[in-house]
């Protein structure tokens, strides 16, 4: 049984800054690409940002482009989103996701297992 356990979500100030973390655990696994993906109230879940684990490639979506990073600690199983100049818009519930193949990387059905999520609020 794969698990995915998302913590760092939090209330932050407009410019402000957040670390996101997603733990993965499960006998085996090996995720292809791990993601972030977000959802705001009244809105649909979207794409943030993924990372190839075995490669380190990284796709980001336009909106989050130069303030947030996602990257990866191999060693501990775990993805990060680094968020910075934080915007209201950018409120949501954050939830990682592993996909175990290639496919449409910025679409929610491509992946396999899913975090419960982490709240992240920014106040103007």
């Amino acid at each position: 049984q794969v698990q995915l356990a998302e913590s760092g979500g939090g209330l932050v100030q407009a410019g402000g800054s957040l670390r996101l973390s997603c733990v993965f655990s499960g006998s085996t696994f090996t995720p292809y690409v791990m993601a972030w993906f977000r959802q705001a109230p009244g809105k649909e879940r979207e794409f943030v940002a993924d990372l190839v684990w075995s490669s380190d490639e990284t796709l980001y979506q336009d909106s989050v482009l130069g303030r947030f990073t996602i990257s990866r600690d191999y060693d501990k199983n775990t993805v990060y989103l680094q968020m910075t100049t934080l915007k209201p818009e950018d409120t949501a519930v954050y939830n990682c996701a592993a996909a175990s193949r290639w496919g449409n990387m910025k679409r929610a059905s491509t992946y396999d297992y899913w975090g419960q999520g982490t709240q992240v609020t920014v106040s103007s």
